[in-house]
């Protein structure tokens, strides 16, 4: 029985200009858990000095969250969906789109 999708992925490559500031970062994460049909419960962003964000949005099916290191343009990514697993897929292909990462690396773990 499998009872969710859990994306893990780093995003190498990606412009600093999208990554160093929480305004930005926090922006499009609230974008694609909107557009990938995911239901928002909450979330909470940290700003680190002089650059770089933590972010996680609790969701009905599970969560979001990430991670960003601008001085070394990577971002960590993790994606965990209950139920239709459809909607992990289209928010990681979101989230690729908004990052622009020059390459990543990605782990697909169905859980339960």
């Amino acid at each position: 029985m499998i009872v969710g999708r859990h994306i893990i992925a780093e995003l190498y490559g990606v412009s600093p200009e999208l990554i160093s500031k929480e305004e930005s970062v926090r922006r499009i994460v609230e974008e694609v858990v909107d557009e990938a049909g995911l239901n928002k419960v909450g979330s909470v962003y940290k700003q680190f000095n002089p650059h770089g964000v933590t972010g996680i949005v609790l969701i009905s099916e599970s969560h979001v969250s990430i991670h960003t290191w601008p001085e070394y343009e990577l971002v960590n990514l993790d994606i965990f969906t209950c139920g239709d697993p459809a909607k992990a897929e289209k928010a990681f292909k979101l989230f690729i789109e908004r990052f622009k990462p020059k390459s990543y690396r990605h782990y697909i773990l169905d859980r339960g």
